[in-house]
């Protein structure tokens, strides 16, 4: 693979100090209905790898659907992870931006050729996630989603 087989964006994420508030505030600006916060799966199931190394770490989430993207808002839960280290160095704020792949280790290979770093990988309920830290080269992290 030479390119990225998919350039349309899906979402941008956002970590926060506290969801509910946040969520409220998007609520209470936009007029739309709140939606369900969740909380990641545990390491067992979600086999979360942060820097390579297995972690404890969850989040909070809640999806609100924004036109063509949607917005995720992000708290992050005890252990070490990209969100935490995020909020840690810059406070609240956009922490990604995702693209529905297909051939995750593939995407990942070629980011990897490009000197772009892979941080945190898991697996949710119908796919998997991995966080590449393409800062040097685009300026964002980018979140790559592939979906069973």
């Amino acid at each position: 693979m030479e390119k990225m087989q998919n350039k349309v964006l899906v979402q941008v994420g956002v970590v926060v100090e506290d969801i509910e508030k946040t969520a409220a505030n998007l609520v209470d600006l936009f007029g739309v209905e709140m939606p369900e916060i969740s909380l990641t799966d545990p390491v067992e199931k979600a086999e979360t790898k942060y820097r390579g190394e297995s972690t404890e770490a969850r989040a909070k989430l809640a999806f609100f659907d924004m036109g063509s993207l949607q917005l995720e808002l992000i708290e992050p839960v005890g252990g070490p992870s990209t969100w935490q280290e995020f909020l840690d160095k810059h406070g609240q704020g956009i922490h990604h931006v995702a693209l529905q792949i297909k051939g995750m280790k593939e995407h990942i290979s070629l980011m990897e050729e490009k000197g772009m770093t892979l941080v945190q990988t898991g697996e949710y309920t119908g796919g998997r996630y991995a966080y590449i830290d393409a800062i040097p080269q685009l300026g964002m992290i980018i979140e790559l989603l592939e979906n069973d």
